[in-house]
């Protein structure tokens, strides 16, 4: 069985129990979760959100890049989101890199020299959080009512913890 046929074999099982049809594009919650691409975890798991509740925004250590602000930007402006959960994790692998040594493993995989001038690394996993919830919170594109929150999350324990 090739890629293909397990992905699309898995999506015919998927189909047989589809029910969200009716879900519309507005996040019903008006939130939008900014967090890792970690595959440990899915954002709306951890808080008890459901299909429908928030858009997920996810990139790696779910940092605030210009990406993830122009896909939180649209959310707010045409799709009604009032606010932002910025979630960072244990044991990320951005934790403890460096733009140099990322630059370099993007090398070896790929021989390829990356014109990517910044990885956001993390040095310290609570310092991160307030960083981005800063960066957010300084953008001209969320008015001073648009909530910005921001969270660790232990891979481990699978706990919240609040840290701005």
């Amino acid at each position: 069985m090739t890629l293909v046929d397990e992905l699309l074999a898995a999506n015919e099982a998927y189909v047989a129990g589809f029910s969200a049809s009716g879900l519309k594009v507005r996040p019903i919650r008006h939130l939008a979760v900014l967090t890792c691409m970690d595959s440990r975890y899915t954002a709306q798991g951890v808080m008890g959100f459901a299909l429908g509740d928030v858009h997920v925004i996810r990139n790696a250590g779910g940092r605030v890049t210009s990406d993830a602000i122009r896909s939180l930007a649209l959310s707010a402006a045409l799709l009604g989101t009032r606010g932002c959960i910025v979630i960072h994790h244990t044991n990320c692998g951005l934790f403890g890199a460096t733009n140099e040594g990322l630059r370099r493993a993007v090398l070896e995989y790929s021989g390829a020299t990356t014109d990517i001038e910044d990885f956001h690394p993390i040095a310290d996993l609570d310092e991160s959080v307030r960083e981005d919830v800063e960066r957010l919170r300084a953008r001209p594109e969320f008015p001073s009512d648009y909530e910005i929150v921001g969270f660790t999350y232990d891979v481990e324990t699978g706990r919240l913890r609040h840290i701005v």
